[in-house]
């Protein structure tokens, strides 16, 4: 007789098996990467959690202990999304923002705030932080991302580097990045690019690790198995994951 696992236990053992794949070891414990919703996740590592551009309620953070450090990357509301700040419990939170997103952050959401422009480098609870430029091309005033509003991120985490793309087409600053561990990266038609350009950018700066995340478009969702294909066509070594983003 053959035997038929309840869909419950089954789904179960699924999302057990995924959190352990979504596990990285760095020479200061285990780094836990969390994909939420579309460019939304958080990071736990040495007891402290960071949430990266909250959005789409408090629902998705269920389970996830309050944050330590919250990133945004840009103004735009999937990124910065006041009412789901609002439902989470940030006061002990420490913000790292580009001045576009000060801007606009309530004074009694956000007591901590430290402003880094693209470029710069701050550290909080012993997290690097780097701001990345993150923009459209070719460049224009009224693009969708202009030049020096938003960043982009790279985190070191231990002896890890986490590269956050935020909203970005394949620059010049994210094609010559180096020694990336883990890199996160958007690919949705027209606000950002499309899979072949963010293969092409892959396969130049060569992250251990990719996720494909923001890549929900005008046009749906975007292709990311066909973003696997490119980027292991190109180079098998680095490790492509698809999550499920959008449940």
């Amino acid at each position: 007789m053959r035997f038929k696992l309840p869909v419950f236990v089954f789904l179960s053992i699924l999302s057990l098996y995924l959190q352990a794949q979504d596990q990285v070891k760095t020479d200061q414990g285990t780094l836990e990467l969390h994909p939420i919703t579309h460019g939304t996740l958080a990071l736990i590592w040495d007891d402290k959690t960071i949430y990266v551009d909250p959005y789409g309620g408090a629902r998705g953070f269920e389970g996830l202990k309050a944050p330590d450090i919250i990133l945004i990357t840009d103004i735009h509301g999937d990124h910065l999304d006041i009412p789901t700040l609002e439902k989470l419990e940030t006061s002990k939170a420490k913000w790292i923002v580009p001045e576009a997103v000060a801007a606009k952050l309530p004074k009694e959401l956000a007591a901590d705030v430290t402003v880094i422009a693209n470029g710069a480098k701050t550290t909080a609870l012993g997290v690097e932080i780097e701001a990345i430029p993150m923009y459209n091309l070719p460049q224009s005033d009224d693009a969708f991302h202009t030049k020096g509003r938003g960043n982009g991120y790279v985190l070191t985490m231990g002896n890890k580097r986490i590269y956050l793309s935020g909203d970005t087409e394949d620059i010049p600053e994210m094609r010559t990045l180096k020694k990336i561990d883990i890199a996160f990266v958007c690919m949705n038609l027209p606000y950002t690019m499309d899979i072949h350009q963010a293969a092409s950018a892959v396969l130049e700066f060569k992250p251990k690790i990719v996720y494909p995340y923001h890549y929900r478009g005008q046009g749906g969702l975007s292709d990311v198995k066909k973003f696997e294909q490119l980027v292991n066509d190109g180079d098998e070594s680095i490790e492509v994951r698809l999550r499920n983003w959008y449940p």
